[in-house]
């Protein structure tokens, strides 16, 4: 199968699924979502995988989803819709999507996620949905759309790290690197960059030394255990909240500093600290580029 923004190879009962858009830090667009499915699914079906292995060409596993497009032109209102919001029609697509990325987590094999650079926002929700993070030292973790225009539609932070971190996280929109990531139980471990690799492939070589039919009933058995506590329908409500958060004042506020000074400039002032205002209010007070030439 030819894939659009993944990278695909079988070798030693391992399957490895490359995020490939290097250039946009691994960006999510439209293709990716469902590619990762794809890509999962063809695994499931080959007698010759036991493990998936999901890693990002380049310099980070994936910078979230592709917003700068959707923030600054989004001619279609998938993101923003305008006066009038369809909440349905805005959770379907959203829905489609953590289903797609939901697949690492359904997959009846092991999936193990190699974390380099960044995985936040979208990224953070691909990576939690995997079975097993392994992550570089100075790697980052989050969700910064917390603060202004999202909510993590996989809803997998209480379930990694429980309702006290999880809050820590969302009420913030900050970051963790890779060793607090191990020591707080959201990542399995945290190793040198320049071993992340070695270590990936040395735990996927020793999950793939079982058979088959027990990796998939012990995988069943665990996430079972994360279903009867509520899971699926956690996810429902977050994917909607999701929704809600990008059609808030705040949330119709953000998307008018993003098309009045870009998104780069919006997230900077949203990551920042500075204080969002309820209700939207007036936009912070414009910089001209010009003015510091």
């Amino acid at each position: 199968m030819a894939f659009e923004t993944l990278l695909y190879r079988v070798e030693d009962r391992k399957a490895y699924l490359t995020l490939n858009r290097p250039e946009r830090l691994n960006a999510i667009n439209d293709v990716m979502p469902r590619e990762i499915r794809q890509a999962v699914e063809l695994a499931n079906e080959d007698n010759a995988v036991r493990v998936i292995v999901v890693r990002g060409e380049g310099r980070s596993f994936c910078a979230g989803y592709d917003l700068k497009q959707f923030a600054e032109e989004d001619a279609e209102g998938r993101w923003n819709q305008g006066p009038v919001w369809d909440p349905v029609k805005d959770y379907r697509v959203m829905k489609r999507n953590t289903d797609d990325f939901f697949s690492l987590w359904r997959s009846l094999k092991p999936t193990v996620c190699q974390v380099q650079g960044h995985a936040i926002a979208g990224g953070s929700d691909i990576a939690l949905s995997c079975d097993v993070l392994i992550m570089a030292t100075d790697a980052r973790i989050g969700y910064p759309p917390a603060r202004v225009w999202g909510c993590p539609t996989t809803a997998m932070w209480v379930y990694r790290v429980g309702a006290q971190r999880a809050k820590r996280m969302l009420l913030t929109g900050d970051t963790i690197d890779g060793t607090t990531a191990a020591d707080w139980g959201l990542a399995l471990d945290a190793v040198e960059p320049e071993r992340l690799e070695a270590a990936v492939e040395e735990l996927a070589d020793r999950m793939a030394g079982v058979p088959t039919n027990q990796l998939v009933m012990q995988k069943l058995m665990i996430n079972q255990a994360y279903d009867n506590m509520g899971l699926s329908g956690t996810q429902t409500l977050a994917t909607l909240f999701d929704g809600i958060t990008r059609h808030t004042p705040e949330g119709r506020w953000f998307r008018e500093f993003a098309e009045r000074d870009g998104f780069h400039e919006a997230v900077a002032y949203r990551d920042s600290g500075q204080v969002i205002p309820d209700g939207g209010g007036p936009l912070p007070e414009h910089k001209d580029p010009r003015r510091s030439s």
